[in-house]
């Protein structure tokens, strides 16, 4: 019996101390294997229990090391934890605490340690796995109005979004167009981002004209897209072909005067929680005073170390006065003489903080005034700027309420109701 206690104390101390480490004798697979070769002289005087004791000592680490109150566990290429059993799934398709029954999860999206390959999945045991989502993808829902914005985000919250970027569904009208682009030697086209844009109505997008110039192009449109590099969110995103793209027949693309268009649907989206309309102000009206939201996948700092984002990102940034605007920009290249045409508004200014290369066309959008809803509507269309984010210097965009009635027209022209985007 004291042989017994004696092997077992000899046997844990020599795998405490050179669990995950190296010494001068070699790895802890050598030492153990020394040790067992050394006392395998005495096995032949060991009674069959103190010798099943020493075996299943030996066991614990033929696999590598591990201590009694830690599993070093080894993940899979596929994801999956080799040791639990568990598949990489999207959090919605698994019911093991990670998110709450009514589908309002959380989701670090600085957080990817783990065995998956996205924050949006989650490593789940099999007998915890659901063939549907937790919370279903909801039917189209009867449209209670445009321009509200959901602030905590659609079917879950992410955390950790130290980088502006937007919740899940939080600007539900906010459009990505793409142009098609064909592939020699290949008959899959090639969907290439072009620029943003906002849904003022099932079957019409408004966009900047810059974004949509050119003969031969084919563009389509993806509604409730967040996040650009997967496709596993709760809601999934909605393709549409455009039918037609109508550019202000007063379009000047050398200065980008009144650049503004509208791109006709072939089918109409489906109204759902990510994909919603955005309202529109009144022809001619004027706000200079108030916050603002502008999103976009473009780049995060101008030049060739901006990078493009992969979640949409939003940024908040004052309305600044036409006239103010042009005095601040007159201290750019542009000159002192420089004269701010009236089919442009200003925002921004603050160092760090404004839209960039590849946001072109996304909507600005301001709070209605009055409105105690989180409602908003879309004063202007991302359209150009000196630099990005320069300090005094303010982003300047197309002034939307300028172009109502036109944008009125095209829609009465198609045949589409103007009420999915009155307030």
């Amino acid at each position: 019996m004291v042989l017994r206690i004696w092997i077992l104390l000899v046997s844990s101390y020599l795998l405490t101390v050179t669990v995950n480490a190296q010494t001068e004798a070699g790895s802890l697979a050598d030492l153990l294997a020394k040790n067992k070769q050394q006392n395998a002289e005495d096995s032949s005087t060991l009674d069959p229990e103190t010798q099943k004791l020493i075996d299943d000592i030996y066991s614990l680490s033929s696999s590598g090391p591990s201590s009694s109150t830690t599993t070093v566990r080894t993940h899979s290429n596929s994801g999956a934890d080799s040791n639990s059993g568990c598949n990489c799934v999207p959090y919605y398709l698994c019911n093991n605490g990670s998110i709450n029954t009514n589908g309002e999860g959380i989701i670090d999206i600085r957080i990817n340690d783990g065995p998956c390959a996205s924050y949006i999945e989650v490593c789940c045991n099999k007998e915890d796995q659901a063939e549907n989502p937790i919370t279903p993808t909801p039917p189209p829902v009867v449209k209670t109005g445009c321009g509200y914005r959901h602030a905590d985000g659609v079917g879950f919250r992410i955390t950790g979004d130290s980088e502006n970027e937007a919740q899940f569904g939080e600007f539900p009208w906010m459009i990505a167009v793409i142009q098609e682009e064909s592939v020699p030697g290949n008959s899959n086209k090639l969907n290439v981002y072009q620029c943003g844009g906002a849904l003022i109505h099932p079957q019409m997008v408004v966009t900047a004209a810059h974004c949509v110039t050119g003969k031969d192009k084919t563009f389509k449109i993806r509604a409730g897209e967040w996040d650009s590099q997967h496709n596993r969110e709760l809601y999934p995103y909605q393709d549409r072909d455009v039918q037609s793209v109508t550019i202000h027949p007063q379009y000047y693309a050398g200065a980008l005067f009144n650049d503004v268009a509208v791109l006709y649907l072939s089918s109409p989206v489906e109204i759902t929680k990510n994909v919603e309309t955005i309202c529109l102000p009144p022809q001619g009206i004027t706000l200079d005073q108030s916050t603002c939201f502008a999103t976009g996948w473009g780049k995060d700092v101008f030049g060739q170390k901006g990078r493009y984002q992969v979640i949409l990102k939003k940024i908040d940034l004052p309305l600044v006065p036409n006239n103010v605007c042009q005095d601040r920009l007159r201290t750019t290249r542009l000159g002192k003489f420089f004269q701010l045409h009236q089919s442009f508004i200003c925002a921004g200014g603050q160092p760090g903080k404004d839209t960039c290369k590849g946001d072109g066309g996304g909507p600005l959008v301001c709070p209605v005034p009055g409105d105690k809803e989180d409602r908003y509507y879309q004063m202007g269309i991302v359209a150009w700027g000196i630099g990005c984010g320069e300090n005094n210097i303010p982003g300047v965009y197309v002034n939307l309420p300028l172009f109502r009635n036109w944008i009125d027209t095209q829609m009465k022209a198609n045949g589409l109701d103007t009420s999915s985007y009155t307030y």
